[in-house]
């Protein structure tokens, strides 16, 4: 999806926190999901360390990060993805301690976790005044930001768990589901009249359940459904991608500035 604009702020007179919403973007989104599944079930199961011990974990690299980007005086590439992996792979251990040890279930667990989504949404929306990730440049806007994305995350893998388990699509059947869905978004962008801000946050939701059960694909075992590939390996593989896309996209606004 191309750039989106904020229908109440002059995007030149504010500092970003938040990268250019190109098809890179969404690329590097994408791949920090799915390291956010492999990563948290690499903690929570290969580790064994179970789900509380995981989302304690996650929590605390989650708050670290989230801090650290707060504190950025202007946007850094790398603080940034590194905090959506952190939230991402807090929504795995998160996810999956509330749907499972919890015994909420996926239905229960997605339910929760989408009036949590639009709560916050909505707080955000009458606290600033507008959800646009254009007026993301202060503290107090940035604590929406993240928080709104971390219930994203979270639901994201439920909704993901859910489609490829309790519906019994499989993992390429759900993969399949949520791509076709988010084209759907992409072209209603192009094509409709429809908020762009509304658009963005259905994509961001939606990048998070397909990168969930792709994730799912790479590390569970074959007889599920999965490749039974190495959790650490697929994750290690997963980062190179992520820093080697941002390192391109880096390099490709360096040179348009340049030409300009």
């Amino acid at each position: 999806m191309a750039n989106i604009q904020s229908d109440k702020f002059n995007t030149s007179e504010i500092v970003r926190k938040v990268p250019e919403i190109t098809l890179m973007f969404w690329i590097i989104k994408i791949f920090a999901t799915t390291l956010g599944e492999t990563g948290g079930d690499t903690v929570t199961m290969s580790m064994n360390l179970g789900y509380l011990a995981g989302t304690m974990i996650f929590t605390l690299f989650f708050v670290a990060t989230v801090i650290t980007q707060i504190r950025e005086k202007k946007l850094n590439p790398y603080t940034y993805w590194i905090t959506i992996i952190a939230t991402t792979t807090l929504g795995t251990t998160l996810a999956d301690f509330c749907t499972r040890s919890l015994g909420i279930g996926y239905a229960g667990g997605s339910t929760l976790l989408l009036v949590l989504l639009l709560g916050s949404l909505f707080i955000w929306k009458r606290t600033m005044g507008s959800v646009s990730v254009d007026t993301v440049n202060s503290p107090k806007t940035e604590m929406f930001y993240w928080g709104t994305i971390m219930f994203s995350q979270t639901l994201g893998t439920a909704l993901g768990d859910w489609t490829a388990d309790t519906m019994g699509l499989g993992y390429s059947g759900a993969a399949i589901v949520f791509g076709t869905l988010l084209l759907l978004v992409a072209a209603a962008y192009f094509w409709t009249k429809i908020s762009s801000t509304a658009l963005f946050w259905a994509a961001f939701i939606l990048t998070r359940p397909l990168g969930a059960v792709v994730g799912d694909f790479l590390d569970k075992p074959i007889s599920s459904g999965g490749l039974a590939l190495s959790r650490y390996s697929a994750s290690a593989v997963l980062l190179i991608c992520i820093l080697s896309l941002i390192v391109l996209s880096e390099r490709r606004a360096s040179l348009q500035k340049c030409y300009d």
